[in-house]
């Protein structure tokens, strides 16, 4: 008893106690540190991508089915740059991978936005066969060959794309992104289409063909471009949620692109509604938008 009480009673020792503490207090926080920048770096490196547009290819080429369309996918976000599209072996080498893509959909789809993509004019094969999968048995993919050839800047296609906005299985996607290509598209052959397409039943048809025909200086699609700039009218239209976690207001884009064709055609009589949007709309974006546009308006 004598014993335990000594021991009770012994003075403690600060230094005995010091690598106890440092272990509760200074170790242990540096571990889980140390864990989670593991952890974030090991993301990181996942995340992080080295891989050339070469890379890519071969992976479209010679990948599992898993793992081709991602890479066609991240193949046409790569085309966007610039410094990636000066590469010309990347046309012939793209238009080779498309040729060989029969039959996986969603490789087509994305290998057709990256050939879109490439710098004009487009390799002749790569028209010839951007206008042969016209007849794609998947909507999706010919609605991205469509886009493409209306990137390609080759009037030739024009007549090809025509008949794709009077067809009879020519769903809104369909209709929508056809007249979009024909008003990128150089000639005039096109203005009869743009003007049907100006009383589509589909508001994004309407808005696509006023925008197209203010792009060849063609003042009809005014009276669709007036209720583009009309808050109220694209609110009650537009069926798609403003998400402004991700910055997307589909509102505010459809009213900077009747702003922005207004501003082509420098038409009067839509001055007063871009002078309203730029002192008045709850969307800075659409202000902004409309004070350039008054900039080249007058």
């Amino acid at each position: 008893m004598d014993k335990l009480i000594e021991r009770e009673n012994a003075p403690r020792n600060p230094l005995s106690a010091a690598p106890a503490l440092a272990v509760q207090f200074f170790l242990i926080p540096m571990a889980v540190v140390a864990l989670a920048v593991g952890v974030y770096a090991g993301f990181r490196s996942l995340l992080a991508d080295s891989r050339t547009p070469q890379d890519y290819l071969r992976e479209v080429q010679t990948g599992g089915s898993a793992r081709r369309w991602p890479a066609a996918y991240e193949l046409s976000r790569q085309m966007a740059d610039p410094k990636v599209r000066a590469d010309k072996t990347l046309a012939p080498a793209l238009v080779k991978a498309f040729q060989e893509s029969t039959g996986d959909a969603r490789v087509r789809r994305y290998l057709a936005l990256a050939i879109g993509r490439l710098d004009p004019p487009l390799p002749a094969d790569a028209i010839a066969d951007l206008t042969h999968a016209l007849d794609d048995p998947d909507s999706e993919t010919r609605i991205s060959v469509i886009w493409a050839l209306g990137s390609s800047g080759d009037a030739a296609v024009v007549p090809r794309l025509i008949p794709l906005y009077t067809a009879q299985d020519a769903d809104s996607g369909i209709r929508k992104m056809t007249v979009y290509a024909l008003g990128a598209l150089p000639g005039e052959q096109q203005l009869p289409t743009l003007r049907t397409a100006l009383a589509d039943d589909v508001a994004d048809v309407r808005w696509n063909a006023a925008v197209a025909l203010s792009r060849k200086g063609n003042h009809e699609g005014v009276p669709v471009l007036r209720q583009m700039l009309d808050r109220a009218y694209v609110e009650r239209t537009v069926k798609r949620d403003v998400r402004v976690d991700e910055d997307l207001d589909p509102i505010a884009d459809v009213m900077i692109s009747g702003l922005r064709a207004a501003a082509a055609l420098k038409d009067a009589s839509l001055k007063p509604a871009v002078i309203e949007l730029s002192q008045r709309d709850r969307s800075m974006k659409v202000r902004d938008a409309a004070l350039e546009a008054l900039k080249t308006i007058g």
